[in-house]
């Protein structure tokens, strides 16, 4: 949010409009302009959204914890159309998450659970039990590399099992080859640049332990390396 000459915040503005997602039309409400870049929907949700419908048997059961959520239209879509239990997550900013929790009601949705957090600072949750991490489109900052990379970090290696449910199954790669998708794990989807900036943030990943397979569709798993 824009600060004005007197030191007062700006009113924000907002464009709503009607996205396709697979099978269904969501209303979501957006930032005209925001500071934190949460204003807008990238291409690698949709792509994410699709690539997550043909491998929905990965979510049966699962909790989900979304990154950078921003307007919350991949995870609004995730709960509607599968029930996911899904928690959003982006910048501390009061914004942010009001804009989700309207897009929520918009949706005919209760509202999501959210949490607050900028990545590299403590995780507000001391032993996270989300079975599965996703983010879209989160790689535009190569200054937040690193921040990024601790904060997943953290959610895989302190992650606590919390039901029955979470284990193991599978997700078929871009060769065809069945992969393990042990919880906890993480999955990402990148659509807005390739090239060396994207190869540096996994290659940050690998050196902090992390082991990183592409999957395919520019959808990419992470763990921690066994």
């Amino acid at each position: 949010m824009e600060v004005g000459a007197e030191g007062k915040k700006e009113a924000l503005e907002y464009v709503e409009r009607a996205h396709d997602f697979p099978d269904m039309k969501l209303s979501v409400r957006e930032f005209s302009s925001h500071e934190l870049n949460a204003n807008l929907l990238w291409p690698g949700t949709f792509s994410f959204a699709a690539w997550l419908v043909k491998n929905q048997s990965i979510l049966d059961g699962q909790r989900v914890l979304e990154l950078g959520s921003g307007t919350g239209a991949l995870a609004i879509f995730l709960r509607k159309s599968f029930g996911v239990d899904i928690t959003t997550s982006d910048y501390d900013d009061k914004d942010i998450e009001e804009n989700i929790a309207y897009n929520c009601r918009a949706n005919k949705l209760d509202v999501l659970s959210h949490i607050r957090h900028t990545w590299g600072d403590p995780f507000p949750v001391s032993r996270p039990d989300w079975d599965i991490v996703i983010a879209s489109d989160i790689l535009l900052y190569v200054k937040q590399y690193d921040n990024l990379v601790k904060t997943v970090y953290f959610l895989l290696k302190e992650y606590k099992k919390s039901s029955e449910k979470a284990g193991c199954s599978t997700i078929t790669d871009k060769s065809g080859t069945q992969v393990p998708a042990k919880s906890p794990m993480f999955l990402i989807s990148w659509r807005r640049r390739i090239g060396k900036d994207q190869s540096l943030f996994f290659t940050r990943c690998e050196d902090a332990g992390l082991e990183v397979r592409h999957l395919g569709d520019l959808v990419y798993l992470i763990r921690i390396k066994s």
